[in-house]
């Protein structure tokens, strides 16, 4: 294993190391401590304090205060404890509180060496092992006590190592302790300081194959789920043993006795063997074994859910003391900091970084005292502190560690460890080269792609251009194109130029490629996967960069290696849609033009440019388009439509402009006489009259105030249905435009039932009317072609369909002149009885309106006023009945409406009873009017203006 690792790491380049410093008095000044007494402290101000990481000072000389010689030291929590050889514990708080000298021989009859002190993490609980010449003995002292006690539960056992469950530590008592035994022996125990009572010892484990001491045990815990797991290193001098379990330490230890406990032995005389944890880190842990043939470590995943032992323990490694010194020496004690063994010599201090296992600095402490200090005895920790303590006999050393961490970089570099050095770069300038020396490897090793990917993540220690020339120098353009990618990821907003030409570049690089790989393959070829892939990353490329290209330099280059459909695409990226709704109409695709004419950010002017060719393309669709969009202006689509009607269509292909603009007129209620216009004129051009009537009599103004009942223009109408030689819709036209005349005449020549119902259209204008049927009758009459006599009769026929409006008198003159009075006896007569009827009504009605005059003579003005309004009631309808008359009488009583009147019978019934009820000469009403006065009292006023005044009289005089 060994030989293997050395192997893996002979290639490792030798990193600089820190610097080793020779330390002299002249770095020392005079100190006072918490006691007032003098001690030298090492003063630090001749060098570079970046220079160094670890300082050496003097603590304090003779800090037993002659109680004898130092033979063990333990710390925690600011809490330093001595042991000397005559059996005194003298106790430093460094935090403030009082020192402590405590002589455990109290009887002072036996010579007593105080072994060993264990301290807490806390600093509040400490046990010594006393050497007697009885035997040994152990104290425990708690920390706001002046008096130790001896643990009776221990007696006979000698404690080599004691573990303590940081977790459950407290003010006042400790549980879950572990302790080792010279014996082989893992004991568990606790100590309570408020009962004042000794918990007996539990036996956990026992060495049984090899009987060695047990003189290092280090314990940790963690959570799984809801229970507690115990993990324990444990040693020997020659062998390491690792224990895990569930629960608390006795189940942990009582699973063992169904399964072997894993063990690692090296081999090797070291008597002085330690074992310390370190938890500098925040996932894991270092354990360090000083064992015979070297360091053994390693690191400890506590954070995993495994229970099986050997899963938590992790790159594992034996660092041996021949490559820290280059000989056989063996440190006496060992010491961890984050990075770093601290190995302590007879006379010097080394630090072995612990990722390069190499020695980076040396301290020497000869070189503090003017004279030879004594050989070196241990190092201690405070975990809590973060301090680390040596002493030899005499004095108290502290190490002093600055900022460790910051050359990491380089060594996890150095060990190709890549992931490490960037996690401790503390600048660019660091990062920049781990990244140099990534791409350097995988260059070196022909992998470009891979070093542009490191390359890209540089950015002061080589330049771009540098860089950019080392794959062009090489040809490999697909590297360049992935470095110039990293780089585009790499850069900040504020590199706004060079992020354009960095991406530019790379379009044409993957222009490139692209087009070798189409011209690799022949053309019966299907793209392959790489073509494919390609082509998806560049539009993937050209949609995250479309806001830093620019524009019209990409869409040149995409232009000029015929890329027409990634042309189309980055058009479409950048909202330049006319240039893509053009391409889609060049090659025929209307919906996919139509697809982007749907989108919310178009311009409603592109949808109107592009009307023309799309209804050409594809008719329905675009039709349906239009029909979708709400806001579309329909006048401006009249030149597509139009172009669109003027191509030929086959018989009973829909006509898709009519549809829409139906769809205009029906559905959107459009009033637009040009939209109404155009419609009018599709109607004209179908085979089928029967629409374009019905569109000619839809009045879709009617009932809109401030409206026309129709929006086309009827002289347009007019002209073009002429042209188009739509007569009956002429007629129609001529119709609504009051030229009653030229419609009945055109309505002749289609088809006389036409000009016949035409002429029944203007019935409010009975000389109208009669001259219309007039025009009707001539041209029956002239136009018929049979018998003479057939022809007379069919005359006579039609004055019955005229519907009395004709006399016979009014149609001979169409007759020829030769025509025979006895063809037409029959009408004759019957038009002299209407004329004898009508005289005699009217010598009627004369006689009673004569008789009338007379009769208002006699009657007040009510009476007046009803008989005045029943002979005009009479008159109206006498002279309806009568076409010559018909025009007095409405000129007379224009404001009576004869249909909603009584027959004319009842009227003069009624009329009969108001003025012929009495003789108006010798009546009732007549001899009532003797009695009357000549002058009645309304006319007073008119008498009084005849009457000769005397005023006047005199002026005449």
């Amino acid at each position: 294993m060994l030989e293997e690792w050395v192997s893996n790491h002979a290639s490792v380049p030798q990193l600089p190391s820190y610097s080793s410093t020779q330390i002299s008095a002249a770095d020392y000044e005079e100190e006072v401590d918490i006691r007032g007494t003098e001690v030298k402290s090492y003063k630090h101000t001749a060098r570079d304090p970046g220079s160094e990481i670890f300082r050496v000072k003097v603590l304090e000389r003779n800090p037993t205060r002659g109680h004898g010689l130092i033979t063990c030291v333990a710390a925690g929590n600011n809490i330093l404890v001595v042991g000397t050889n005559r059996g005194w514990l003298i106790r430093h708080d460094f935090s403030g509180g009082e020192c402590l000298e405590l002589d455990l021989n109290a009887s002072k009859s036996l010579e007593q060496n105080v072994l060993r002190v264990f301290v807490d993490p806390l600093g509040r609980h400490t046990l010594a092992v006393v050497e007697t010449s009885n035997g040994t003995e152990t104290h425990y002292l708690y920390h706001k006590s002046k008096r130790s006690r001896i643990l009776s539960r221990v007696k006979g056992l000698t404690i080599c190592a004691v573990a303590w469950n940081k977790h459950q530590l407290s003010e006042a008592s400790s549980r879950d302790i572990a302790i080792g035994t010279s014996g082989g022996q893992l004991f568990e125990t606790s100590l309570d300081e408020k009962e004042k009572k000794e918990k007996p010892l539990k036996l956990l484990y026992e060495l049984t194959e090899l009987t060695e001491p047990i003189i290092g045990i280090q314990m940790e815990t963690s959570s799984v789920g809801q229970q507690v797991r115990y993990f324990l290193m444990a040693i020997t001098p020659t062998r390491l043993y690792s224990f895990t379990g569930l629960g608390s330490l006795e189940a942990t230890f009582a699973a063992y006795a169904d399964r072997p406990v894993r063990l690692t032995e090296l081999p090797g005389e070291h008597t002085d063997s330690e074992l310390h944890f370190s938890a500098k880190q925040r996932r894991t842990e270092i354990f360090a074994w000083l064992a015979g043939p070297g360091i053994y470590y390693g690191e400890l995943n506590l954070a995993l859910q495994q229970i099986v032992e050997e899963h938590f323990v992790e790159n594992k490694s034996l660092l041996e003391y021949n490559k820290l010194n280059g000989d056989a020496a063996k440190p006496c004690s060992i010491a961890l900091s984050e990075f770093h063994f601290l190995l302590l010599y007879e006379s010097k201090l080394k630090v072995a970084n612990r990722v390069s296992q190499s020695i980076v600095e040396e301290k020497h402490f000869n070189s503090l005292f003017d004279y030879s200090a004594a050989a070196m005895l241990g190092l201690c920790t405070d975990a809590i502190g973060g301090a680390v303590f040596a002493y030899d006999e005499n004095a108290l050393y502290e190490i002093g560690i600055n900022d460790e961490g910051r050359d990491m970089w380089q060594v996890y570099l150095g060990v190709k460890d890549y992931t490490a050095a960037l996690e401790h770069c503390r600048d660019v300038s660091q990062k920049d080269h781990v990244y140099v020396a990534q791409a350097e490897i995988a260059f070196a090793a022909g992998d470009y792609v891979t070093a542009a990917v490191f390359y890209a993540k540089t950015t002061v220690v080589m330049t771009f251009e540098e860089i950019a020339l080392k794959f062009v120098a090489v040809g490999d353009l697909d590297a360049l194109r992935t470095y110039l990618l990293r780089k585009l990821d790499n850069l900040g907003k504020e590199d706004r130029s060079q992020i354009t030409m960095v991406s530019t570049w790379a379009v044409e690089l993957y222009l490139d490629k692209i087009n070798s790989l189409e011209s690799s393959r022949t053309s019966d070829m299907k793209p392959n996967t790489e073509h494919q892939g390609i082509l998806k990353e560049f539009r993937a490329f050209l949609s995250d960069c479309k806001d830093v290209l620019d524009e019209s330099t990409t869409l040149k280059l995409l232009g000029s290696y015929g890329r027409v459909e990634e042309l189309i695409y980055f058009a479409g990226l950048k909202e330049q849609h006319e240039t893509v709704i053009h391409h889609y109409i060049q090659r025929g695709d209307a919906r996919k033009a139509i697809a982007v004419l749907r989108k919310s950010s178009i311009s409603p002017e592109l949808q109107y440019k592009f009307s023309p060719d799309l209804i050409m393309l594809d008719p329905y669709e675009t039709v349906e388009f239009w029909m979708t969009m709400e806001n579309m202006n329909p006048r401006r689509l009249i030149p597509a439509l139009m172009r669109y009607s003027s191509k030929p269509h086959a018989k009973g292909e829909p006509h898709e402009a009519i549809k829409y603009l139906e769809f205009c007129v029906q559905r959107q209620q459009n009033r637009d006489s040009a939209v109404h216009n155009l419609l009018l004129s599709l109607y004209a051009k179908e085979d089928d009259e029967n629409t374009l009537l019905r569109f000619l009599e839809s009045k879709y103004g009617k009932g809109i105030p401030g409206q026309p009942d129709i929006f086309y223009d009827p002289k347009y109408a007019l002209r073009l249905c002429l042209k188009e030689k739509r007569m009956r819709a002429c007629v129609y036209i001529y119709s609504t435009m009051d030229m009653h005349e030229e419609a009945i005449a055109l309505a002749l020549q289609v088809d006389p039932e036409l000009a016949k119902a035409e002429a029944d259209k203007v019935e409010d204008d009975p000389e109208l009317q009669k001259k219309l049927w007039l025009m009707v009758a001539k041209h029956v009459i002239q136009q018929e072609k049979g018998v003479e006599r057939e022809n007379i009769r069919r005359a006579i026929a039609f004055l019955k369909e005229a519907d009395g409006l004709l006399k016979i008198e009014d149609i001979l003159p169409f007759f020829p002149d030769f025509a025979l009075i006895d063809d037409f006896k029959e009408a004759i007569c019957a038009s002299l009885e209407d004329y004898n009827k009508e005289i005699n009504r009217n010598v009627e009605f004369a006689d009673s309106v004569s008789c009338g005059r007379e009769a208002f003579k006699q009657r007040d003005k009510n009476e007046m006023d009803r008989i005045m309004d029943l002979q005009r009631k009479i008159m109206v309808l006498v002279n309806s009945e009568s076409v010559t008359n018909a025009s007095t009488a409405e000129n007379e009583v224009s404001s009576l409406d004869a249909s909603n009147m009584p027959p004319v019978d009842q009227l003069r019934e009624q009329l009969d009873d108001a003025i012929a009820g009495e003789c108006p000469f010798c009546g009732e009403h007549m001899i009532t009017e003797i009695s009357r006065p000549f002058i009645i009292p309304d006319e007073t006023d008119e008498i009084l203006s005849w009457a000769i005044k005397r005023v006047q009289i005199l002026s005449i005089c």
